[in-house]
């Protein structure tokens, strides 16, 4: 019989001690197997297979897949309280440096921190902003504590636990430093970390 594989299983008989080398016909039981080991080397492949249908081809293929992988990670910490009175971003203490492998890779910061916001001014809304940086040139801003009143001379505050996640394009192989900014809208402070851990991870992602 031809083989059936890879299609589907073959069903080989196996001769009894008692069968005549006629009965199954021995020679086509050797042509069986041989044909069932040559459809299983087909569909295995030689070593650097051209074969685009082998196994050994796939996973030739999946191997050079290089773009999308991690290839380093670096995680810097910060907790001591720090504010801002300014209406323009400043650096915070949370920064972090690295040194992509390759100008095309890609790197993803991920940080997270407490925010908040006080003031004892009049009837006002106040917000506070956070940014990420590369080098002095801001990557993401946006603001990380909702909108407050207040009213009279009476201090009010609001807290947020805030994160800030970007997907940024250095496009070098230098070292490469990313720093979190604050700020406030009109008058009041921005307290950034309220003495609790504030992290920065920065993870290099192959093209």
């Amino acid at each position: 019989m031809a083989t059936n594989f890879p299609a589907s299983l073959d069903s080989l008989t196996n001769p009894t001690s008692s069968d005549s080398l006629s009965s199954p016909s021995h020679s086509a039981q050797h042509a069986n197997v041989n044909d069932a080991v040559e459809a299983l080397q087909a569909k295995v492949g030689a070593d650097s297979s051209a074969v685009t249908s082998s196994l050994d081809y796939k996973v030739a293929q999946l191997e050079a897949i290089s773009h999308g992988k991690i290839l380093q990670v670096v995680t810097s910490t910060y907790s001591t309280e720090e504010s801002t009175t300014s209406t323009s971003f400043v650096d915070t203490s949370l920064t972090a440096t690295i040194t992509p492998s390759s100008a095309t890779s890609k790197v993803l910061v991920l940080t997270s921190f407490v925010a908040r916001s006080q003031t004892t001014g009049a009837y006002e809304a106040r917000r506070t902003l956070h940014a990420i940086s590369r080098g002095g040139t801001d990557i993401i801003n946006q603001h990380t504590t909702g909108y407050y009143d207040q009213q009279g001379t009476t201090t009010r505050e609001n807290y947020s636990n805030a994160a800030l996640i970007v997907l940024d394009s250095p496009a070098t192989t230098s070292a490469t430093t990313y720093t979190l900014q604050h700020a406030i809208t009109g008058t009041a402070t921005c307290y950034t970390f309220n003495n609790r851990l504030g992290t920065m991870t920065l993870m290099e992602v192959s093209a």
